[in-house]
């Protein structure tokens, strides 16, 4: 029977027209945001995975794999683009497919989607704003919104595109990690492709009402691959950073992040780019 439901709900998911997807591979728009349409093996088998391409103003801007049990994302896969100021959301959406998957597609404001939906429970399947307040952590973007332009940049904004991140890590050195790639991509690349992700903690949760309901991660990473106007490759490279007072960033090649990444997957992670992004290869 429990075989019978997974087939029902993948051919469900598959059948939805929106934000919530069977396949990054079945949405072209979506595989867009993967360089070559690579979607990475790394996080795929994470138990109650859904597939987010994350849509807003009735288009979609980034890809987000999202972990429903421990209600934070796995990763997010971007395409760079310089800011053009603007999209300070105070706001912070959620995803309404995840609460119903006959909602609709596109990314709501938490607050309204409440306030709209009495006595119905959205924090089910994803971390809710509340479950940030007072917690002594910060909503810390995965998919940057200073590396977007309005307003994929105000879709950063979505509660499945943050997880709970140490406040001196995230305003300090992972700050000014986002701060340089952004001078890299405008000065070297055509393109660049990113993933940036999160690894979860065995047993660290923030708390609500004596329940565990955002897991607390104990890594942040991320990877990615510059292009010229060709589509070749011209350089790559990865980060991770431990999710503590540390505050320290450090650097690695992919394939060193890749075995960096392996320590925590029971399958083979592979390559996180089409081609391991080898310079000189399309």
């Amino acid at each position: 029977m429990m075989h019978v439901a997974a087939v029902l709900l993948a051919v469900t998911l598959s059948l939805v027209g929106g934000d919530v997807v069977a396949r990054f591979e079945d949405v072209p728009e979506c595989t867009a945001y993967f360089y070559q349409g690579k979607v990475p093996n790394w996080g795929a088998t994470t138990p109650g995975a859904a597939r987010l391409c994350q849509r807003f103003n009735n288009r979609y801007h980034f890809a987000t794999l999202y972990d429903t049990n421990r209600r934070i994302a796995v990763y997010s896969a971007y395409r760079f683009q310089p800011s053009n100021g603007g999209g300070r959301e105070k706001r912070w959406f959620v995803e309404p497919q995840l609460v119903n998957l006959t909602w609709g597609a596109e990314m709501k404001d938490g607050y309204w989607l409440e306030k709209d939906n009495p006595g119905v429970f959205l924090g089910e399947r994803q971390a809710l704003n509340e479950d940030y307040k007072h917690s002594g952590f910060d909503r810390g973007h995965l998919n940057p919104n200073g590396h977007h332009a309005v307003p994929s940049r105000n879709a950063t904004f979505t509660l499945t595109n943050v997880v709970p991140q140490n406040p001196k890590l995230n305003q300090k050195a992972w700050a000014q990690h986002e701060a340089q790639l952004t001078d890299l991509f405008k000065s070297q690349c055509a393109q660049a492709y990113v993933l940036v992700g999160a690894i979860p903690s065995p047993d660290h949760w923030i708390v609500r009402n004596n329940v565990q309901r955002v897991n607390i991660p104990e890594y942040v990473w991320n990877a990615y691959c510059c292009v010229d106007n060709n589509g070749k490759p011209v350089r790559s490279a990865g980060a991770t950073a431990l999710n503590t007072e540390r505050n320290l960033v450090d650097r690695h090649s992919l394939p060193e992040l890749s075995r960096f990444l392996q320590q925590f997957s029971d399958v083979p992670v592979g390559e996180l780019f089409h081609n391991n992004c080898q310079i000189g290869t399309q």
